[in-house]
């Protein structure tokens, strides 16, 4: 059975300073990062304290289901910084949670939390009692999480399957959207967005359902107007604006946009080009952010309830924490498609 000098010996510290950590004795400072190697030597050791030891950690637990604190982890920090999707999302999550009592413990990007000695302050120190993961936050961060007993998880738009989701079905949802454009007539459509959770274009959903209405119409893709921006809006202007110069290339009729923010600049490349929208090439898009509305001409776009997935994020790990709500599940809630004239040309 391993001992408290097993711990020092690993983390290289004194019996007695491994020893104040899983006490939680704060009578003397021990710096954070050393507070994280201990406990991860416990972990990886499976170390079980004595029988005062379990008081205290039966103790810190029960004060922690009562510290009514939720952490957030989104991706980057441009997610909560006026992002026209995202922040929407967080600011909903965000009221609704304040409204029930709670408090927001801390807000960190997943780059701030590869420093493994603040993931753990920010789990065991400020003890937290859910988090919601908004994003791809990657890996390592997921799998830490969901060995911290008794703590309540959601994702929204981010990996691993053994978290509760709540989001709506971008497959079907980019789906519709290529199949308005089919019903305009289009039978040359091209793509422009990101890559999914692989880090590659096939493991994208909404590229999944672009593909998936192409193949169900029986029309093939045009691999030179499938574009990756990497989510970039730069790199969206400038592919199509290169494409578009090209004279051995002839362009879609049609070009369906993973989100508006991508299909924004696109659409500028057009214009600049001499072409008309939607008489030479028609837009259509996802998101359906407020700046959707006010483009030339208005842009087309399937609306995702961004408010009601905070919202509904916010409730769920709510009844999680009231044992209302089982640990795993998927919540998708509807979309619907916004028609307006880049989608759609009428001849007078």
């Amino acid at each position: 059975m391993p001992t408290l000098k097993d711990i020092a010996d690993l983390v290289g510290v004194s019996i007695s300073t491994a020893s104040r950590v899983v006490r939680n004795d704060t009578s003397r400072h021990i710096n954070p990062e050393t507070k994280a190697k201990v406990w991860e030597a416990v972990r990886q050791l499976n170390y079980t304290p004595n029988e005062s030891a379990r008081h205290l950690v039966k103790k810190q637990k029960t004060e922690k289901r009562q510290t009514k604190q939720i952490g957030c982890i989104i991706q980057t920090a441009r997610l909560n910084d006026d992002h026209p999707y995202y922040s929407p999302i967080i600011t909903a999550f965000t009221k609704k949670i304040l409204e029930s009592g709670y408090s927001l413990g801390f807000i960190h990007t997943s780059d701030e939390l590869k420093d493994e000695a603040l993931l753990h302050r920010c789990i065991h120190d400020i003890q937290v009692d859910g988090i919601i993961i908004v994003g791809e936050v990657g890996s390592e961060i997921v799998d830490y999480l969901l060995k911290v007993e008794e703590l309540a998880l959601i994702g929204i738009c981010t990996n691993g399957t053994e978290i509760t989701m709540v989001d709506y079905d971008r497959i079907h949802a980019a789906k519709s959207a290529v199949d308005h454009l089919i019903s305009q007539g289009h039978q040359s459509i091209g793509f422009v967005g990101g890559p999914g959770h692989t880090s590659e274009l096939n493991s994208e959903e909404r590229f999944q359902g672009y593909k998936f209405a192409m193949y169900d119409a029986g029309i093939p893709l045009n691999k030179e107007w499938v574009i990756d921006t990497r989510w970039e809006i730069d790199r969206s202007y400038e592919s199509v604006m290169e494409r578009l110069k090209r004279t051995d290339l002839e362009h879609p009729t049609a070009i369906f946009s993973a989100s508006d923010q991508l299909a924004i600049p696109a659409m500028r490349a057009v214009i600049e080009n001499q072409l008309r929208i939607p008489e030479d090439i028609a837009f259509i898009s996802m998101d359906n952010i407020d700046f959707a509305q006010y483009t030339t001409p208005p842009l087309s776009s399937v609306h995702v309830p961004k408010v009601e997935i905070g919202t509904t994020a916010a409730s769920t790990l709510l009844d999680m924490l009231n044992g209302e709500q089982p640990q795993l599940s998927k919540v998708l809630l509807p979309h619907r498609l916004i028609v307006r004239q880049s989608s759609v040309f009428t001849r007078n």
